[in-house]
């Protein structure tokens, strides 16, 4: 860009940025702050001359009726709002309006807050986006009677030794009492959170552990994974023993997620095939499979109340079922990327999607209404002088017993998140972080990460 075009670009921006931030004081309207946009870039196709696809955008009327291709907006709903799709597109054939330089970063900002807002028609006008209580509700969990399961005279294993140590590709955390255990070379550690002592090994000689999760009572670890293009199935171990217990899945390539559900009568498995299956640990009989998605299945859990399932995929494709029924309930469209990381709140109203592109989004599991939306969470900070695009996945999420949340991202932090949404605390990781975890009690989390190591941090809560 020449020293013209730089110069008329800040003069834009110069012009702009008071007008966005007084509107910032107060949800922006319809009347006082999109109109004279959509006037300037898109009313010479979808005013009252013209309606292109049955699309008026003159009046707020007009514009909540939609067109031909559906609603122009939905409260609340940026991301799936056609008009705020168009102008956004990063295909230049596709982005509206057409055959014109895009509509300026501030004024598409200003349209994203109207709609993140409930599209008021004016100023001190009603939001139409329903007010909701998320707040965290704390529930008694089934636990096991007797003490906290831990570690009990399990039988010595003798691991090799490898030349490079291989990188935690699984991670889970006791919810009920001081322990973790990581993936290592064909086998699982149990590691104590107290002084970090390695309490058992678990042989695990189905290949790569892809997956680990305790269960809700803590007494049963599942390990799931495999070994590539070869075979995948999912292992339940006794936490106390360290005995195997059983083993569920029979799948031609490695499992590459998997859950155990609150019972510990079912396991959901999913991988490459597309599929999810949802498989009983009593019979080892597959009772559904549940075949929406279009790409790998990376990600699956159930609700703390074993209700619902929630499946993630390679695409973004992200769903809620019934695991009684096997039916779905609900489609969540925002991730364009891949799914890493699903996480139910402990109360189960709230499902925590974290993903490749970026986004954090925590869901209201009764309608599937995105309550909070942080995108590019772990967007790296920028090199001088560097113009390239730099990678902001999240490569995972958990949930503390209290209901805040915890993420790890290719920016190389491990962050803490409030109820709300907003960052508490950003810890600077050594190396890439792969998986996270909160102990039993929140005071302190765990992240592995692609060196191999397991990083022990005090938490930020209180």
């Amino acid at each position: 860009m020449g020293a013209l075009g730089r110069g008329f670009g800040t003069l834009v921006s110069v012009l702009i940025f008071p007008f966005a931030m007084r509107a910032a004081e107060a949800p922006p309207s319809y009347e006082e702050h999109i109109k004279p946009i959509l006037r300037e870039h898109c009313l010479k196709c979808h005013g009252e001359d013209e309606q292109k696809a049955d699309l008026n955008l003159s009046t707020f009327v007009t514009l909540s009726k939609g067109g031909s291709g559906g609603a122009a907006v939905i409260p609340g709903r940026p991301s799936t709002s056609l008009m705020f799709k168009a102008i956004t597109a990063e295909d230049d054939s596709e982005r509206m309006p057409p055959k014109k330089p895009p509509i300026p970063a501030a004024q598409i900002s200003l349209i994203k807050a109207w709609i993140e807002a409930g599209t008021l028609e004016r100023s001190g006008g009603k939001s139409l986006v329903s007010a909701r209580d998320t707040q965290f509700k704390p529930v008694a969990m089934k636990r096991a009677e007797g003490p906290a399961p831990t570690p009990e005279h399990w039988p010595l294993i003798t691991q090799p030794v490898p030349v490079n140590q291989p990188p935690v590709i699984a991670l889970a955390a006791s919810p009920v009492a001081p322990i973790y255990a990581a993936a290592a070379l064909n086998a699982v550690r149990i590691v104590s959170f107290t002084d970090g002592e390695t309490l058992g090994v678990l042989p695990f000689p189905e290949g790569q552990p892809n997956v680990i999760r305790f269960s809700q009572d803590g007494s049963v670890l599942l390990v799931a994974g495999g070994e590539p293009v070869k075979y995948g199935m999912a292992v339940l171990y006794d936490v106390r023993s360290g005995k195997r217990l059983t083993s569920v899945g029979d799948e031609s390539d490695a499992v590459l997620a998997a859950d155990l559900s609150p019972n510990q009568k079912v396991v959901a498995l999913g991988g490459s095939g597309k599929n999810v299956k949802l498989i009983s640990t009593e019979s080892g009989k597959t009772l559904f499979k549940l075949g929406k998605h279009t790409d790998w299945i990376t990600a699956v859990a159930f609700s703390p109340d074993g209700t619902k399932l929630a499946t993630g995929d390679r695409a973004g494709g992200l769903h809620l079922w019934e695991t009684a029924s096997g039916q779905i309930l609900l489609t969540l469209a925002e991730h364009k990327g891949a799914i890493r990381s699903l996480a139910w709140r402990a109360d189960g109203r709230l499902l925590a999607s974290a993903g490749d592109d970026g986004l954090l989004i925590r869901w209201d599991a009764t309608d599937g209404w995105p309550v909070s939306n942080n995108a590019n969470a772990h967007q790296p900070k920028r090199p001088a002088g560097y113009y390239g695009k730099l990678p902001a996945g999240i490569l995972d999420a958990a949930f503390s017993p209290s209901g805040e949340l915890l993420t790890v991202g290719r920016d190389k932090f491990a962050k803490q998140w409030n109820a709300e949404g907003r960052e508490l605390r950003a810890t600077p990781c050594e190396g890439l972080p792969l998986h996270c975890a909160f102990s039993n009690d929140g005071s302190s989390f765990v992240v592995g990460d692609a060196a191999g190591e397991v990083h022990l941090q005090k938490s930020a809560l209180p």
